[in-house]
């Protein structure tokens, strides 16, 4: 008798086609493991089509309102910088103490010159009293003291521009000289600002631009953060940078926020009202890369496969694999099995 060798494949094949053709084996092995699985109480909830704003977001970074870049008025050496990055400063506090030996110089000359000159119009004044000297002299005697006496507040006042003091009270943020540097006017030495009033500067493209308006209010994540803090948008660019075709934004933020200096952050900027389906964040169950719910059919959990969307609140958008009206399972459903009785809780 002739045996018939089928190759390896050819048998597993007949294998799968005679389990196919067995009529109800594994829908009793199925429904024998329902009905062993414990019926479980869960809350659900129906699926719903909500409208909302969709929204795009721009980056931006958090900076202060109010900043200064110090620079020296006069020429001169640095002699003093106490100041130091990141030190609090309050206003009046001396930053930068300029060597200008050839200023002091000045001063005492302008001094000695108005001294001398006041002198002079005191003694004219009493020989005009006596006709010793006519109303012209004296007249030229006082303008010459007046000029000395303004000559004295000028030097008085390049002297003071030796020294450089916190316009208001802030932080260092920035230092650009050390001692021994040569100041001069036009060259940054230190840079300040006030961390109590913040504001997130954004480039916001041309396309949106249209969305943004004096006065309103933005919603802005910052990090880590969890929460959204509301922005003011009070400057707008009237023009695009023409490199980037971006409009500059200012959002004033809250005081006491919590946030620093430089920190990143995204301004949503609304862009048009869509409907989307959309179910509680405690609804979905996460198992490796696969997103799932537990609907509640006929008393049974039945597991669905979904594609999500949007994080919006305390819900979740769901693009593909559930439909409007459907009760899904909120509470209870991490320890669900497919199949599994259920008994849904007012």
């Amino acid at each position: 008798m002739t045996k018939l060798a089928f190759p390896l494949t050819t048998t597993c094949a007949l294998a799968i086609l005679i389990l196919s053709l067995t009529p109800g084996c594994g829908r009793k092995q199925d429904a024998s493991s329902e009905v062993n699985l414990p019926s479980v109480s869960v809350r659900a909830r129906p699926v719903e089509a909500k409208r909302w704003l969709a929204t795009e977001e721009v980056v931006g970074t958090i900076r202060a309102r109010v900043r200064a870049t110090l620079e020296a008025k006069i020429s001169g050496r640095i002699g003093q910088l106490p100041a130091v990055a990141g030190q609090n400063v309050k206003k009046g506090d001396l930053l930068i103490q300029l060597e200008v030996s050839e200023v002091q110089a000045r001063l005492d000359q302008a001094r000695a010159v108005e001294q001398q000159a006041a002198q002079d119009r005191k003694r004219f004044e009493t020989l005009l009293a006596q006709k010793a000297v006519t109303q012209a002299e004296y007249d030229a005697v006082q303008a010459r003291a007046e000029v000395a006496a303004a000559s004295l507040a000028e030097a008085e006042t390049m002297l003071g521009y030796a020294r450089i003091t916190a316009p208001f009270d802030g932080v260092i943020s920035r230092r650009l000289a050390e001692v021994g540097d040569l100041a001069s006017p036009g060259r940054p030495l230190l840079e300040l600002e006030d961390p109590g009033s913040l504001r997130l500067e954004a480039d916001v493209p041309e396309a949106l631009i249209d969305r943004v308006q004096l006065g309103i209010t933005l919603p802005i994540r910052v990090g880590a953060r969890t929460n959204a803090l509301e922005g003011v948008v009070s400057e707008l660019a009237p023009m695009a940078d023409p490199n980037t075709r971006t409009f500059r934004v200012k959002l004033d933020l809250p005081p006491e926020s919590g946030l620093r200096l430089g920190q990143f952050g995204r301004v949503a900027v609304p862009v048009n009202e869509i409907t989307s389906t959309r179910i509680p964040s405690s609804a979905l169950v996460v198992r490796g890369q696969m997103e799932m719910v537990f609907v509640v059919v006929d008393q049974h959990a039945r597991l669905r496969l979904v594609k999500t969307g949007k994080q919006i609140g305390d819900e979740i958008e769901i693009v593909s694999g559930l439909e409007v009206g459907e009760a899904v399972v909120v509470e209870g459903g991490v320890a669900l099995v497919d199949g599994q009785p259920v008994e849904v809780k007012p």
